[in-house]
C-alpha cells in the first residue's frame, strides 16, 4: 500500500511539468487537431500551387481526422497571403502552402513584410514542376518551334505573360526575350489560371506555364508548347519539347523550384512534428506519387532540415538572378 501510493505521488509530480508546458501552449497540444485545419494558398483557384495545396490537403485531413480547408488570398506575387500566415495565431490550425514565390517576391519587391526563413517552419517540400513556354492563337499556326517563332517575332513588338511579378515565370521570360533578341512588354497576373485566361484570348503572344495548370490545354492544342525550362524534358511533351538548354540558351535557365507546406514559426514543436509526420506520409504515398506524375509533376519530398535548406539555397539563388536581370518591381 505505501509504495503504490509513493509512486503515485511521483508520478503525480512528474507529470505536472508536462500538463504545465502544454498548458503554456493554451493546451492545444493535448488535443491537437480538434478542429479545420486552414491552408492558405497564396493564388487564386485554378493554379498549380493550387492544385497542389489541394491534393495535400485531401491526403492531410484524412491522417489528421480534421477537414482541410483552402483559402485563396492572391496578391504581391504571392506575398499577401504569406503575410497573412506569418502572422497568423501560431496553433497549428493556419498553414501556408506556396511555392518557390515563397522567396521570390519578397527579393523582387524589395520589401519583407515576412521573413521568408525565420517567420516559418518548413513542414515539407512535395516536389517541383517544369514549366514550359507556351504560345497562343496570336502566333500564326504554322509557328510550332521555338527557333520559329523567335524568327517570327524578331522586329515585332511582342507581350509575354507571367503569373507573379519576380516569379520563376518572370525571370524566364525575361531570360528569353534578352538572349534571343527579342522586343518583349512584360505582362504580371496574379496567378496562373487569369493569365492562362488572357493567353487564350490572345491578350499576349506567350509565356511560362506549370504543366500543372496548362496540361489539358495543351494536349487539347488551344495552347501550344516550344520549350521547357530546368534541367529536364516535362515526361508528357518528352517526345516533342526540348529544354531550353538543349536549345543553347544559357545555365541561366537551370533553375529548380519547389512546392510545399509551411507552418507559422511559433508553433508548438509537439504539433509541428505531427504535421511533419502527416505530411510526409501524404507526400510519400503510393497514390500521391502516382498522381503527380499524372500532371507532370516530379515528386521530391524533403523532410524540414533538408527543406530548410532547400529554401535558403533558393533564396540566395534567386538573390544573385534579380540582382543580374534587374528583376526588381517598379511600383
Amino acid at each position: 500500500m505505501y509504495r503504490r501510493s509513493f509512486l503515485g505521488v511521483v508520478t503525480q509530480a512528474l507529470a505536472i511539468p508536462a500538463i504545465a508546458r502544454a498548458q503554456g501552449h493554451g493546451q492545444v497540444g493535448l488535443r491537437y487537431p480538434d478542429r479545420p485545419i486552414r491552408f492558405i494558398v497564396p493564388f487564386p483557384p485554378g493554379g498549380g500551387t493550387d492544385v497542389w495545396a489541394r491534393m495535400v490537403a485531401e491526403g492531410m485531413q484524412a491522417e489528421l481526422g480534421q477537414p482541410v480547408l483552402i483559402e485563396n488570398r492572391a496578391g504581391a506575387g504571392g506575398m499577401v497571403g504569406a503575410e497573412v500566415a506569418s502572422k497568423a495565431v501560431p496553433d497549428g490550425y493556419t498553414l501556408l502552402y506556396n511555392i518557390t514565390t515563397h522567396v521570390q517576391a519578397p527579393v523582387t519587391f524589395r520589401r519583407f513584410p515576412y521573413d521568408p526563413m525565420r517567420d516559418f517552419f518548413p513542414v515539407g517540400r512535395l516536389g517541383t514542376t517544369a514549366i514550359t513556354f507556351c504560345i497562343g492563337p496570336t502566333v500564326p499556326a504554322s509557328v510550332t518551334t521555338l527557333a520559329e517563332f523567335v524568327a517570327w517575332g524578331r522586329g515585332r513588338e511582342l507581350a509575354f505573360g507571367n503569373y507573379g511579378q519576380g516569379s520563376t515565370g518572370h525571370a524566364y521570360a525575361l531570360l528569353l526575350a534578352q538572349e534571343a533578341g527579342l522586343r518583349v512588354t512584360q505582362v504580371a497576373y496574379r496567378g496562373e489560371a487569369p493569365m492562362l485566361q488572357d493567353l487564350l484570348a490572345g491578350n499576349f503572344h506567350g509565356g511560362f506555364h506549370s504543366m500543372t495548370a496548362s496540361g489539358e490545354m495543351i494536349r487539347t492544342r488551344r495552347i501550344r508548347p516550344l520549350a521547357t525550362g530546368g534541367p529536364d524534358r516535362v515526361p508528357s511533351l518528352a517526345a516533342e519539347v526540348p529544354t531550353l538548354l538543349e536549345l543553347g540558351y544559357s545555365r541561366r535557365f537551370d533553375f529548380t523550384g519547389f512546392t510545399g507546406l509551411f507552418a507559422p514559426a511559433r508553433v508548438p514543436q509537439p504539433i509541428l512534428d505531427q504535421l511533419s509526420a502527416a505530411f510526409r506520409t501524404v507526400a510519400t504515398s503510393t497514390e500521391m506519387i502516382r498522381r503527380l506524375h499524372a500532371i507532370d509533376t516530379v515528386p521530391g519530398y524533403e523532410d524540414p532540415p533538408a527543406f530548410r535548406m532547400s529554401v535558403e539555397r533558393t533564396l540566395r539563388q534567386w538573390e544573385e538572378l534579380a540582382q543580374s536581370l534587374d528583376l526588381y518591381a517598379t511600383g
